[in-house]
């Protein structure tokens, strides 16, 4: 049984960051500085491109600010950001990189840091992992015995590939020493990363390269200990240059101690050694947040997921553990996120929301201040906001805000910053017509509002009309300090930060964003509905620009959509009548039937998925060629890529034929099968069973069964995941929550030691200034909730130590020795 909760051990990685701005970007060619320099940059996990910031035109210090986040789906070595310009032929430059070695991530978590540029040379362009045995040997010649060396080089994982395609690998394996340096060549191996070599080499150790046979070689002239096996991979041209893929090298005295050393080496870069100083090719500025959870069986996160979601329960609930990691984790905003999400979950989060916010209002004494700070009730709010509020900002801004970016109308209206040409009277109705549009799809959208909004809106309404009882303004602004000051506004001016667009706006239409984010807040808010709003706005311009829309009609729509959305009327869901798209994007897909196995088979196709059906069309937009309805689908699985020799294939199982599909890259290809297995995991006729090949001449090229309608022969995935539009792990997130827990030793140290000071001395004593920073309202509850939290992490800590992976010991395929390099 052990072994089998071994087996569950998850290795999840993820990064969250920013790429923030360029500077001084030096030229792509030649000496000669380009003052028109259209640039863009990537993100590669080792060689591969898994992330693509929109062209920035003719600057040389170009701010891209392009938010990124996805899951890592498989081992990478390096982290690398390229710069790209395009030159007059639109073909693709490179400027320069940013290389990150996986272990020195940690060091710029959190933080932004400028990056110098790298030149990018194609003999550091490696990726991949091979996999070596050397042993020694006693050859038996006429004059005797002596030692023989065999390498044997076994197999290659992750070999980048090549203009986008698998590519022809083979290996040189060289015995290098002062005095000799004799060279062996394995076979090539057609359209894989993944080759299979099963080559062994055998060098006489105790002859030089000079060695004939009228002179007398003695053994003492070459010293084993100076030897060592060279292993060199690469791309066989065919017809054109071959390309080099890495290389590794293995001292030969490694077999002092060992006849045989077996291991996986990571490869690297050709001339890692030279250190000659680059040229300045300008710098990156960058924010990275890379984080590695070992998520372990849910039966291990029961004491402590048990604890937090007592929370809502607790009283006071400033003694509760939800509250605790909140008051201890005040700087870190991502803190409060996965508690939201396990709460939210397990159906928990309003009653937490509820007593947290009551806790604030206690100590907000003007009404025309609640719910503007950075608390732990605001903060759960949001984040509870942008989870279940993601497919409302869709329904409400998408079709707004996409209009506002294609038509791309001028709307500046400060007078300072107009441009040679502008009307400002056009630009003045072209930014009313979007407010208006804007406004109007937000006051009637109260239909589309999820259920768990109202319900905390409604919350929020009841419990500041009790606490400031005089003013009857203050059950509106509750509201709207949330939804349209936090939700909407925030939704408009950011439109990528809400996958409402997929790029960050260029400055004139996020100047255009930021005018009517700043209209819709001042618009929505309810804070000062008995004074002029007019006097909300510094600019004279905004003043101006105000005065054209009705306040008292917009007055009205706003109180009518803020009653609706906080009703006491409890609001069913929809059940989501309306077609949500939860992924859409350009794949290459085979033809579906067609027994040849070919290029010609594969076209680039726009597929799309949504809670109704999977279609897939010849471009954006086009009528749909193919629809599946999601409720037919029977599994969704990765395919081997020896199955057309192509990576990142995924295949869809239904009625007919199987779905064929190839993503850009690893990170999406994750995401298509994550996406599609939750929406179809709870289809009745799902498979137990599937084929991870394909049906090619008369056999299965997995299992060779000769029946294309024989069971699968391997097992089928089970979707982690159950609830598509919540998409939580809660064990993921439990266990988030145990590292911060354990990163914040410190504080609930010395918040045990407040509780202890403030129940010894009943009062405020001078001891207690050093912990004013906590809220402890009842220390003898607080106390014993620091104390089950300290037990359930001294049990989970033994659990994570307990189940440690054995197969990840130094030169194991988990964990690869980093090899040398020339």
């Amino acid at each position: 049984m052990a072994e089998e909760d071994d087996v569950r051990i998850r290795i999840l990685q993820s990064l969250r960051g920013k790429i923030c701005e360029a500077k001084n970007l030096g030229s792509v060619s030649g000496p000669n500085r380009q003052r028109d320099l259209c640039t863009f940059c990537t993100i590669s996990l080792d060689q591969e491109e898994v992330f693509r910031t929109k062209v920035f035109d003719k600057n040389l210090s170009p701010f891209y600010g392009e938010d990124f986040y996805f899951e890592i789906p498989r081992p990478f070595q390096y982290l690398s950001f390229y710069i790209y310009a395009k030159n007059v032929f639109q073909r693709d430059m490179p400027v320069g990189k940013v290389s990150i070695r996986k272990e020195d991530l940690c060091k710029y978590s959190g933080k932004e840091h400028w990056f110098s540029l790298q030149p990018v040379d194609p003999n550091s362009e490696v990726q991949g992992k091979v996999h070596l045995e050397m042993r020694l040997n006693e050859l038996i010649t006429e004059n005797g015995s002596a030692p023989q060396l065999l390498v044997r080089i076994i197999e290659c994982q992750g070999l980048p590939l090549i203009s986008g395609q698998n590519c022809d690998p083979y290996a040189t394996v060289s015995l290098v020493g002062p005095a000799r340096s004799d060279h062996k060549k394995t076979k090539v191996k057609k359209k894989t990363s993944d080759p299979h070599f099963e080559e062994t080499f055998s060098f006489e150790v105790t002859r030089s390269s000079s060695y004939s046979k009228k002179s007398h070689f003695q053994v003492e002239e070459e010293d084993i200990e100076k030897l060592e096996i060279k292993v060199d991979l690469w791309n066989n041209g065919n017809l054109g240059q071959d390309v080099f893929l890495g290389e590794t090298r293995v001292s030969v005295k490694i077999l002092r101690n060992d006849r045989i050393h077996k291991a996986w080496y990571l490869l690297q870069p050709k001339g890692n050694g030279n250190k000659s100083k680059p040229e300045d090719l300008g710098s990156l500025r960058l924010r990275v947040n890379y984080i590695e959870d070992t998520v372990l069986p849910s039966a291990c996160y029961k004491p402590l997921c048990n604890l937090l979601l007592k929370s809502p329960d607790v009283k006071p609930i400033s003694a509760s553990a939800a509250h605790i990691l909140g008051e201890i984790c005040r700087e870190r905003y991502e803190a409060v996120l996965p508690v939201v999400r396990l709460l939210l979950h397990h159906n928990r989060l309003v009653p937490f929301v509820t007593a947290v916010a009551a806790l604030e209002l206690e100590h907000t004494q003007e009404a025309n201040t609640i719910f503007r700070g950075n608390s732990l009730a605001t903060r759960c709010i949001d984040d509870m906001m942008k989870i279940v509020g993601k497919n409302y900002l869709i329904v409400t801004l998408k079709p707004v805000l996409d209009e506002i970016f294609e038509s791309n109308k001028t709307c500046e209206i400060d007078p300072i910053k107009l441009k040679e040409g502008d009307n400002m009277d056009v630009n003045k109705e072209n930014l009313q017509s979007y407010v208006q549009k804007v406004f109007s799809s937000i006051t009637h959208s109260s239909d589309s509002c999820p259920p768990l909004m109202c319900d905390v809106f409604r919350s929020l309404r009841h419990m500041a009309s009790k606490r400031f009882p005089a003013d009857p303004h203050v059950q509106y602004s509750a509201v709207s300090s949330f939804v349209f000051l936090r939700f909407f506004a925030v939704a408009v001016l950011s439109p990528h930060s809400f996958q409402l667009r997929p790029h960050h706006p260029d400055p004139e239409i996020s100047r255009t964003l930021t005018l009517i984010s700043k209209t819709i807040q001042t618009l929505g808010s309810w804070g000062s509905l008995s004074k002029n709003k007019l006097s909300s706005f510094k600019e004279t311009y905004m003043y101006d620009f105000f005065k054209s829309f009705q306040e008292d009609r917009c007055i009205e729509k706003v109180k009518k959509f803020l009653d609706e959305i906080s009703s006491n009327v409890n609001k069913e869901s929809s059940g989501m009548e309306d077609a949500v798209v939860f992924k859409e994007g350009e794949v290459q897909k085979r033809a579906q039937g067609r027994k040849r196995i070919g290029k010609k088979n594969f076209k680039k196709r726009w597929l799309r998925v949504t809670n109704r059906e999977l279609s897939y069309h010849k471009h954006k937009g086009k009528e749909a060629l193919c629809s599946i309805d999601v409720r037919n689908i029977q599994a969704v699985e990765k395919l081997d890529e020896s199955a057309f020799n192509r990576k990142n294939m995924f295949q869809v199982l239904h009625a007919d034929k199987p779905l064929y599909v190839q993503a850009g890259n690893c990170v999406e290809a994750s995401e298509w099968v994550e996406v599609l297995s939750q929406v179809s995991g709870c289809n009745e006729r799902r498979l137990a069973t599937f084929h991870p090949s394909t049906y090619s001449g008369g056999a299965w090229l997995c299992c060779r069964s000769l029946s294309e309608s024989a069971p699968g022969c391997k097992p089928c995935t089970v979707p982690v995941l159950a609830n598509l539009q919540l998409d939580i792990d809660c064990d993921r997130e439990t266990e988030r929550i145990f590292s911060l827990l354990c990163s914040k030793q410190t504080e609930l140290q010395k918040m045990e030691d407040a509780c202890s000071s403030i129940a010894v001395y009943q009062g405020p004593q001078r001891e207690q200034d050093e912990y004013s920073k906590f809220t402890i309202q009842d220390p003898k509850e607080t106390f014993q909730t620091l104390t089950q939290l300290g037990k359930v992490m001294v049990e989970l800590e033994g659990q994570h130590n307990s189940r440690s992976d054995p197969t990840a010991q130094y030169g194991s395929l988990d964990n690869p020795i980093v090899g040398k390099a020339s």
